[in-house]
């Protein structure tokens, strides 16, 4: 006996079976209970997700012999219901019509629907995959479609809405499915193993669920893989290596070694990762699925994932974006870059070289590097001697509000820092700690921003301890942004005045009847 895999086998034979899919369901069930069914119904969604499955339930709802009119609940017991789930039914008729493109197939199917059902209530055409007819099978279609007689229904299957003509689009009831969820996906596998008496842990079907993209098809497709590569059972490590997966934990090491902006750690990771084998577009998808669920957690704070929590607090949401970006345009380019491997290495060099924390590592490297340290430590510190202790030099460092602004304005900060501590004040330095005040509510700082204000102090003071830093909410008096700010206003106002004084421009406007734009004029730098 043949071998039925597990897709046909476990197709829906009713609207309870159908999964995922309540929307279009309560729809069609509602209008058959109502005897007010549309003539067509357009099937739009991506592939395996029920749209045909979907069509042949209704048709079978439609022909049923076990009520005496359309019932949202065919018996499948009845020879009409029977023969439809065989597809030997003659008043059901299915076309693809990838195979059928002609219009002379379309004109053959209309000359037969003036002939009555033999058998059923109505005569049902599904055509599958419609948006291939050409464009002439759709115009010869038109008229039928529109006045078709009261024993016709049309069902139409697509992938592809956009591509049907919205003349037949109009004539139409169009209903759009839904990709499965996960949690849906899972537990359908979960029952259909279950009733094959297959031995299988959790982590096994999450990972074909996650790989079948909202398809119940691909789903039950890979599980019928996985189930003959694991000798009739499933385990995680097995599935893992058929699908290509990579352990989460891993991928997670790399995503915070990027943005830690540890570049021998990154790579190192990289390599571990490689030795599973694994398609390098699919550890980008991974690091653009975590970066997703970052961003959320940074939006919503309700994730239940303990290491996204953690990341979400180390990184700034800016920066955060930028990965995104990065991630993303690398992977539209994937499939024209002549080296997979070398297109995901670029996709992490990319994102290193933007992270402030790279920059500030590499700058710590260098001979300039230390001259600065040694040039902004002797101007600010005209009292510095070696003998004495690094608190009593940094209570010299930074004292005030002013030695703040000065420090926030000379120093290498990122301008994803600058947009966090810009509109902060200063309150205290004392034995290591700075103290700032900021606004009630000003967003928490992410540990990467602070790990950087940390890098740029000891690089800019040519110290070694590490700077602790605290806040205090309260008012904002002066902060680096609002006195930068006030002093350019007053730049600009003084070189309005100036000009405006000047009696050479003054002279010129009145010789040439000129004016002149206030908006145009900028202060010497």
């Amino acid at each position: 006996m043949s071998y039925e895999v597990l897709a046909r086998k476990y197709r829906p034979i009713n609207f309870e079976e159908v999964i995922g899919q309540n929307n279009v369901v309560k729809a069609l069930v509602n209008s058959i209970k109502q005897e007010k069914v549309h003539q067509a119904y357009i099937f739009a969604g991506t592939r395996g997700i029920g749209k045909t499955t979907i069509a042949r339930i209704l048709a079978k709802c439609l022909n049923c012999e076990s009520s005496s009119k359309p019932t949202p609940n065919p018996c499948n017991k009845c020879s009409n219901t029977i023969e439809i789930t065989s597809g030997r039914s003659i008043d059901f008729l299915e076309i693809d019509a990838a195979s059928n493109t002609q219009v002379e197939k379309i004109r053959e199917l209309i000359e037969t629907v003036e002939y009555k059902p033999a058998k059923g209530r109505f005569k049902i055409y599904l055509i599958d995959e419609v948006h291939m007819l050409s464009k002439a099978s759709f115009n010869a279609l038109l008229k039928t479609l529109e006045e078709p007689p009261p024993h016709v229904v049309f069902l139409f299957a697509t992938t592809n809405p956009e591509m049907i003509p919205k003349t037949v689009q109009s004539r139409c009831l169009q209903l759009n499915l839904k990709t499965v969820n996960d949690e849906l996906l899972i537990e359908h596998l979960r029952k259909i193993l279950a009733s094959e008496k297959i031995k299988f842990d959790e982590d096994s079907i999450s990972l074909i669920a996650n790989s079948a993209n909202g398809s119940v098809r691909d789903g039950l497709t890979l599980l019928d893989q996985a189930i003959a590569f694991g000798n009739g059972k499933l385990a995680k490590e097995e599935v893992g290596t058929l699908l290509g997966s990579i352990d989460n934990s891993l991928i997670f090491e790399l995503v915070e070694s990027v943005i830690n902006g540890d570049g021998k750690k990154t790579f190192n990771t990289l390599a571990k990762i490689e030795e599973l084998l694994p398609e390098y577009d699919v550890i980008l998808q991974n690091i653009i699925t975590i970066l997703h669920k970052i961003s959320l957690q940074q939006a919503l704070g309700d994730s239940k994932d303990e290491t996204v929590r953690n990341l979400a607090l180390k990184i700034d949401k800016e920066f955060c974006q930028l990965l995104y970006e990065i991630a993303l345009n690398a992977f539209s380019k994937f499939s024209v870059h002549p080296s997979p491997k070398e297109a995901l290495e670029i996709c992490l060099l990319r994102m290193l070289t933007f992270n402030p924390l790279q920059k500030l590592s590499e700058s710590n490297n260098s001979i300039e590097s230390k001259e600065i340290q040694k040039k902004n430590l002797k101007n600010d510190i005209d009292t510095y001697s070696p003998s004495e202790n690094i608190e009593d030099v940094s209570k010299k460092l930074i004292a005030s509000n002013e030695h703040w602004i000065s420090f926030f304005e000379s120093s290498k900060m990122s301008p994803f820092a600058r947009n966090h501590f810009g509109e902060m004040s200063f309150k205290s330095f004392i034995n290591d700690t700075l103290t700032l005040i900021k606004k009630s509510d000003a967003p928490d700082v992410p540990e990467n921003i602070l790990l950087e204000l940390r890098t740029v102090f000891k690089e800019y003071y040519g110290v070694e301890k590490n700077l602790d830093i605290k806040f205090d909410v309260g008012e904002v008096i002066n902060s680096p942004f609002k006195t930068i700010n006030e002093r350019e206003s007053k730049k600009l106002s003084s070189a309005t005045k100036n000009i405006k004084e000047d009696k050479d421009i003054q002279n010129f406007l009145k010789k040439f009847n000129g004016t002149l734009k206030e908006d145009s004029i900028k202060p010497v730098k």
